[in-house]
């Protein structure tokens, strides 16, 4: 018997029912999914201290269980001492199982530990693709506190089939994404 993560099968066997009589679709298939995660990562000061980028690059891989690379810079920009190639962020895309697994401890563990947290806010892309930001990485369990030398932010991005903001966000906030101001049921 194969391991199948509990949101992936609260999915099958609860939202996918769900959002079809919401939404009044006629196949199961036309259901909106969630097709992928993006974990980002800048680090402009990379450009004064290339110790940096490694430790993002762990950081990132120890928080979403995958292996994260490096991203390049594509041009030079003179203001911020920055050559055409040299890396300034991190960057990870999960899909499937890990997808799922990342999402529900990001649900169930990191976000309540968020301090003054009240909401995420729901701002979509027009295309039912949302983005989060994080302002710590320390949110997440699988950081060491002792071994931080700068608390750096990230971006997790939801890339979804939905075709508009409105499945993508009822998709998301029945996953259990805590948005802010939630707009109907």
């Amino acid at each position: 018997m194969e391991y199948t993560p509990a949101l992936q099968t609260k999915y099958r066997k609860e939202i996918i029912p769900v959002l079809k009589k919401e939404f009044k679709y006629k196949s199961v298939m036309q259901v909106p999914k969630l097709e992928k995660i993006i974990i980002n990562q800048g680090v402009g000061q990379a450009v004064a201290d290339k110790k940096l980028i490694e430790t993002a690059q762990e950081e990132i891989t120890l928080i979403a269980g995958q292996k994260a690379v490096k991203t390049y810079s594509k041009k030079d920009i003179s203001n911020f001492k920055l050559r055409k190639g040299m890396p300034i962020g991190v960057k990870v895309t999960l899909r499937r199982s890990k997808m799922y697994e990342f999402l529900e401890r990001l649900i169930s563990v990191s976000i309540p530990r968020i301090r003054d947290f009240n909401g995420v806010s729901s701002k979509f892309d027009g295309r039912g693709n949302y983005t989060m930001g994080i302002q710590e990485q320390i949110i997440f369990p699988e950081i060491d506190l002792d071994k931080i030398n700068k608390i750096l932010g990230l971006e997790i991005t939801f890339v979804t089939s939905a075709q508009t903001d409105e499945e993508g966000f009822a998709l998301l906030r029945k996953f259990g994404i805590p948005f802010k101001n939630i707009k109907k049921n």
